[in-house]
């Protein structure tokens, strides 16, 4: 069963991405755009980009073709749900992307910023589908080759979000891209909504912290028992007499 369930999201994700890449470029859209007109660190992160992921769909089929996993029943199970939800998350971002969707970065292309959709709750979630793969076919048919497959493609494409895609963003679309960074997390989630909770606990515990420090002086000011030394409290005097 998890044999099948492999084979149909490696179909189901390339197939995506390959059928996509197709229909742009009957548009005259070159969609793969991984270590074209870039040097230095940008070049080298791309390419050992596309080496990485080449060898882990490689050594995936493989895993999947031997069947065997290291892992017990339950964390194939949870493997075969994280894979089915990278595909569906992967399919949804190209969706949503339309024509703007690249493998890489190009300096001599301009496409919109895509906030909608499945980018309000995550800036990068083309890559948190395949990360999701990676993982889902990894505990699946777990072994130390595949792990450290999985590892190198999933630390690379980590590397391109941060070292390519964010700092091009950034140059490209300036403070509407900013001002969508502090709101969205970069791989899952809103930031707005837990900085809004955070901010509301903080104020309480401040506003109890207040409420303490006046109950203390106004303790205080009860024990002399004098008017006007409750109003030198009040006045946040450290002296009562």
């Amino acid at each position: 069963a998890f044999q099948v369930i492999g084979i149909l999201v490696l179909v189901a994700f390339y197939g995506c991405y390959f059928v996509k890449m197709f229909r742009q470029k009957q548009k005259g859209i070159q969609t793969n755009q991984m270590s074209k007109g870039k040097s230095g660190k940008a070049k080298r992160i791309e390419t050992t980009l596309a080496i990485a992921t080449i060898v882990a769909p490689a050594v995936e089929v493989i895993s999947i073709a031997t069947g065997a996993s290291a892992l017990p029943h339950l964390g194939r199970i949870g493997g075969a749900v994280a894979a089915v939800c990278g595909v569906t998350v992967f399919f949804l971002s190209v969706l949503t992307m339309r024509d703007s969707w690249r493998a890489g970065v190009s300096e001599q292309e301009r496409t919109e910023l895509v906030t909608g959709g499945i980018y309000q709750i995550s800036r990068n979630p083309a890559f948190l589908g395949f990360d999701l793969v990676y993982i889902g076919i990894l505990l699946m048919f777990f072994n130390p080759v595949l792990l450290a497959a999985s590892v190198f493609a999933i630390g690379m494409l980590h590397l391109q979000i941060v070292k390519v895609e964010e700092p091009f963003l950034a140059s490209a679309f300036g403070a509407p891209y900013r001002e969508y960074q502090r709101q969205v997390n970069r791989y899952l989630g809103r930031r707005n909504r837990l900085n809004c909770v955070l901010q509301t606990v903080r104020k309480g515990l401040e506003h109890e912290s207040r409420y303490d420090a006046d109950q203390q002086k106004e303790n205080a000011c009860n024990r002399i028992g004098s008017l006007p030394a409750l109003r030198c409290c009040e006045g946040h005097r450290i002296s009562c007499g």
